[in-house]
């Protein structure tokens, strides 16, 4: 509850306050570690390697752990949304399945929850490379030359496309 208007706190500070008694210095730490993960997270989902990297530059470790735990416990921080969000605003400038399973694993999400989200997504990954390859050049006239086709696999590869994806013309 909020002290001053007897509404229920929905950032959990109040709970917080009331756990430590003699060490107020600490709590007032464990706060301030919070609210500012709240601010991150009111922004856009974070993973929570990514959330913990951004804390670290103005508080400690054992500090961030605490609230950041306590964050997930509460369901306000979750690595499977950001997931879900990060593979659905990736796939749609334009990257494959590739290049975003690796974004997400250097961003500390768990290899197989990752991989289950890309799964589970469903979005066409011929359509997004196909959107790709005609954004980036133009329409494809056939037969290409073996070098315009070179350039082209080594573009969609970039983006994260595997073989799989290829339109017909390069497949």
């Amino acid at each position: 509850m909020s002290r001053m208007t007897g509404n229920p706190d929905p950032s959990g500070l109040d709970e917080i306050d009331s756990q430590g008694g003699d060490d107020g210095e600490a709590n007032a730490n464990i706060i301030a570690v919070r609210r500012s993960a709240m601010d991150l997270l009111a922004r856009r989902e974070h993973a929570r390697f990514e959330l913990e990297r951004k804390l670290l530059r103005r508080y400690p470790q054992h500090l961030i752990q605490q609230a950041v735990e306590r964050l997930a416990e509460e369901g306000l921080q979750s690595d499977e949304r950001f997931a879900e969000s990060y593979v659905h605003q990736r796939a749609g400038r334009g990257y494959g399945p590739s290049r975003i399973l690796r974004e997400l694993q250097e961003r500390g999400v768990d290899d197989s929850l990752a991989e289950s989200i890309l799964a589970v997504s469903g979005i066409d990954w011929h359509d997004i490379a196909r959107r790709a390859l005609t954004k980036k050049f133009g329409a494809v006239a056939e037969p290409l030359p073996l070098v315009e086709k070179a350039r082209i696999l080594r573009f969609l590869a970039y983006r994260g496309f595997s073989r799989e994806h290829l339109p017909a013309p390069l497949g």
